[in-house]
């Protein structure tokens, strides 16, 4: 069994050491048992941070992936758990795709302005935004 430093899981899943700290501290990877005062990691937590890499990869936040790791029944399968999450994160981002088109929309729109100074765009603004509420 490989028992590897933290510098050495570092550079195999390309993360910083205090990244690695800061998984253990906030509950996603398991603290590594210790050899002379320093940390030692094995197989398993290589395979664990494939996980958390790839959930961070998809977008999981921090808080999602603690979530898929530890907030599920025991004997719930892992596509089970990326299933419930997927769905979750799914709805995010039609959300977020909703908005950034809104958004490309008004971007466009705003190239055709025909005001003739700034001061005049912003009571043309003004204006528009106590119209819409």
């Amino acid at each position: 069994m490989a028992q590897l430093t933290i510098s050495e899981v570092g550079n195999r899943v390309g993360l910083r050491p205090s990244a690695l700290r800061y998984y253990e501290e906030i509950g996603i990877l398991q603290p590594p048992a210790r050899v002379h005062g320093q940390r030692r990691y094995d197989n398993a937590a290589l395979h664990r941070l494939a996980v958390i890499q790839r959930a961070r990869s998809l977008g999981f936040s921090l808080r999602e992936i603690r979530t898929l790791l530890h907030e599920f029944p025991t004997d719930a399968p892992p596509a089970e758990r990326w299933a419930t999450l997927a769905r979750q994160k799914l709805d995010q981002l039609a959300t977020l795709m909703s908005r950034m088109k809104d958004r490309e929309s008004l971007l466009q729109r705003q190239g055709t302005c025909t005001c003739k100074s700034l001061d005049e765009c912003g009571r043309c603004l003004t204006e528009a935004s106590v119209t819409e509420s």
